[in-house]
Order: structure tokens, then sequence, then C-alpha cells
């Protein structure tokens, strides 16, 4: 492909036409040649030029009124034009100009005055079309990184780069990856092409940029994949294997986080993509060493959140069990009372307790004792609801707590549990140890109960009057 700025020629003397392509021609351009004004945003629409050269007096058309349409076309108004003319200077540079012409120059001209003239031109339109490229590039990063900083979670950021930077770049693949030093594998945590991948496992030795930009902390540049020596013994394994790679080129941008967690931003194109270059380069090693701040925040957040959460599952936890303990389960009731006024609601209490359990303590020991506790801690838990608080209250004594559950919702589940733990095998193979339990069932509302203390009180209660009826059973 040529990099030679391209000019078209429209005018219809085809002597002077012939005369400025070979001019141009040996001044290194390349140029495409029309004698008339038909069909010309047309062919500047499908075949784009760096400079457009106007005879204001062409055969049934009128330059002035090219050059017009030209510059209110959206996609050509930027388009450099130098009008050509042997209409008198004076009237034609004034209309040419006012029209939005870049230059004006008359016939017959000087070879090098015309040369010097597209020379500063193409410079010009050079120069305005970076600066476009870079106002664009900049404001797309700053989009991005806006949309990156609204978010707090560090898999929601993953995705966002990839989308953005592909869409950015108009590329079709774009994935961001994590390794650890060393290793042979690496994973890849969001993909612009599958959105819906996460933590796919990949083999670095079908990857050598990748590789290549963990191991030397730099970033890879792959103009061509078919080619590149970086390539080499990678291809020699794909046409033994027959695998087509679609890769065109290819760019590994390394990055680390403050916790030494290496990744790699890997964008590529294919056949029918144009070649990533040096500025595609750059607005991605931009983007990700700004995202790489916002990620590193994410992490802090996240692990400051999951900090606090374990701190207060701790506060809130009965370690030998894993239910609830007791100043939870005050809190729980205050909540639970709250919401069952609020929105006239039922609240079904159960406080259970282990029979005989100091003769078990006795007989087998402590440890056999927290044994049976943990044991029936972890039936009361499979056994509820998600909404449903489980608790211990104290020794051997449980509490439920059962949202939206009448009397005869929490008969049906205290006699469930009961089942469930008569038929359990307590202790060991070798000692077995059978173990029941009692229920006591309280409601709310209910004119005895005014508050989460009354609600316990008359819950044990009713347990009271289960272990005096026998065991083993419930009373409500």
């Amino acid at each position: 492909m040529s990099l030679a700025p391209k000019i078209l020629v429209a005018d219809d003397d085809q002597a002077l036409t012939r005369t400025l392509s070979w001019i141009l021609k040996e001044n290194g351009y390349e140029v495409a040649t029309t004698n008339n004004g038909d069909h010309l945003l047309e062919r500047l629409a499908d075949d784009p030029v760096d400079l457009l050269l106007l005879d204001i007096m062409m055969p049934g058309a009128d330059g002035l009124q090219l050059l017009e349409r030209v510059k209110g076309d959206p996609q050509l108004r930027h388009l450099p034009v130098l009008m050509i003319s042997s209409m008198p200077p004076e009237e034609a540079t004034v209309r040419a100009l006012g029209l939005g012409a870049s230059d004006f120059i008359s016939k017959p001209f000087r070879v090098r005055e015309l040369l010097a003239r597209v020379k500063a031109h193409l410079r010009v339109g050079r120069e305005l079309n970076q600066a476009r490229a870079e106002a664009h590039s900049r404001s797309e990063m700053v989009d991005i990184l806006q949309e990156v900083t609204a978010s707090l979670k560090p898999e929601e950021i993953y995705h966002i780069l990839v989308r953005r930077v592909a869409r950015g770049l108009k590329i079709s693949k774009c994935s961001l990856i994590f390794a650890i030093a060393g290793e042979n594998e690496a994973t890849v945590v969001a993909s612009y092409e599958n959105p819906v991948l996460k933590d796919l496992r990949i083999d670095l030795a079908r990857y050598p940029e990748i590789r290549r930009a963990l191991d030397t902390r730099q970033t890879v540049l792959v103009s061509d994949v078919s080619t590149d020596p970086l390539y080499e013994e990678a291809r020699a394994a794909w046409e033994q294997e027959g695998w087509r790679v679609p890769t065109r080129s290819a760019i590994a941008i390394p990055f680390v986080l403050r916790d030494g967690r290496a990744g790699v931003f890997f964008l590529r194109t294919t056949e029918e993509d144009t070649p990533l270059n040096a500025s595609d380069l750059s607005f991605a090693e931009q983007v990700i060493k700004a995202a790489t701040q916002a990620l590193e925040k994410a992490f802090d957040l996240e692990s400051a959140v999951v900090g606090r959460e374990q701190m207060k599952q701790l506060a809130e936890t009965d370690p030998l069990t894993e239910t609830y303990n007791r100043r939870a389960l005050a809190d729980k009731l205050v909540q639970e009372l709250e919401r069952a006024n609020r929105y006239q609601t039922v609240l079904a209490c159960l406080m259970a307790d282990v029979d005989n359990f100091k003769q078990i303590n006795d007989v087998h020991g402590h440890l056999v004792g927290d044994s049976v506790l943990r044991q029936l801690g972890a039936i009361l838990r499979r056994e509820q609801r998600t909404v449903d608080v489980v608790a211990r209250y104290g020794g051997e004594e449980f509490v439920v707590l059962l949202p939206e559950t009448a009397v005869a919702g929490a008969r049906i589940f205290a006699d469930r549990v009961i089942k469930k733990v008569a038929a359990h095998q307590f202790g060991t193979a070798d000692r077995p140890i059978h173990v029941t339990i009692s229920i006591g069932i309280a409601c709310y509302p209910d004119l005895r109960v005014q508050d989460g203390e009354a609600l316990l009180q008359l819950a044990d209660q009713h347990l009271y009057k289960a272990k005096q009826d026998g065991r083993n059973r419930y009373r409500d």
C-alpha cells in the first residue's frame, strides 16, 4: 500500500492535466485525474485523497459550485482544495477563498511555486488531521476514564476497558489478561469479542507477544503476525496443527498493579481490520496507565468492603456452630418485629434445646458435646429459608426466627427439624449418639408479646412445657 500523499487533479485541459500529473509524480506524489466534475463527490468518497486541485472552469460544471458542495459535505469539509483558474486573480481569489478553498493559483503557473503550495497545504492538512485525531483520542479517553471511575467493581472495569478501547480503535478483538510470573498459563478475565467469557485459562506458548510483554515488561507491537520473527516457532506449531490464525496485527501492553499482580492488555486485528499502529499503541497505553489507578482503587475498596464484611460476620457469628450469636439475634429480633408491625405480617419464634445435654457431656466428654452442637447448628441452617434467622441463644439452646410465618407454618418447621435431629447419627460410627431436641413456639402478634424479650420468654415457657411433656416434641 502506497504511503505517498494522494492528489486528485480535476481539470478539463488534458495537456495541463498530463503535465501536472508528470510533475507531481516526479516529486513523489500519487496522482489521480478527472476532466469533468460529474460525480466528483462520489469519487472522493469512494477513493479519498489528501489534496484536490480543482479548476474553476469545468465543462458542464462550475468549479466554485463544486467547491461549495465539497465543503458542504461533512466527510470532505476538511479536505484541502487548491483552486486553479485563468480568471482574473482578484475576482477568483475572493470567491474561492470565501467558499472555503485553501489557496488559489492562476494559470499559467510556475512549477516551483505550485509545488511549494502543494507541499504547504499537504503539511497543514496532515497537522490538522493529526490535531483532530488527538482531540478525538483525548475525548475518547476522557469518556472511557469517566465510565471506568464510575464503577466500583474490578470485574466491571475489565469489561468497560475492553469494550471502549476496541470500539475507540475500531478493532474486533480486545482482551484483558492476568498472569503469574513463571507460569505457562494466564487467565483471560474479560474479552470484547466474547462478553460472557470469564476466567478462561490460555497456554502462553500460543501467544508469544503476551509472554514477551510479561517477561520484559515492555509493550509489544506486531504489525504483521504472518512475517514477524517473534512468531517463528508459533507459526510452525500452527502449521503442524493445521490451525489458521486470523490475527493480522497485535499489541500487548503489560501493566503491574500495586499488589504485584501482572496483567496484559491484548489488542488484535483480523485481515478485515486496519493494522494496528504506533498511534493506536499510544492511545491504548494512555488508557491503561490511567485505568490502572482506577483498578487499584477498586481493589482497595473491594478489599475494604470484604474486610468490613468479614469483621461484621466474625462479630455476629457464634464460632462453634457458625450461626448468629446472641448479640446478633437481639438486633435481628428488633428488625423483624419492626418489619412485622410496619407491614402487618406475622413472625414465629422457635426456641430449641438439646434434651439431656448434660448427660451427653458427662458420658462422652465436652468435645463430643461441642460436636453435637456444631452438627445441630448445621441441621438448622440447612432447613432455614434465606429470610430465616438461626442463632445460638446460649449453651445448648438455639433460636430460629421465621418471618411471615404463623403458628401452622412454625409447627411444620418444628416437626420437620425434630424428626431430622432424631434420625441423624451424631458422634462416630463406632460410638453413635442418639440426640433429640425439644422446641417451644411463640408467634407475634400476641397480646402477651410487647417486644423481643417477651417473645423469647413466651417461646421459652412453651419449651419448658415440651420438656415436661416428655421431650422430643414441640409445644406452643
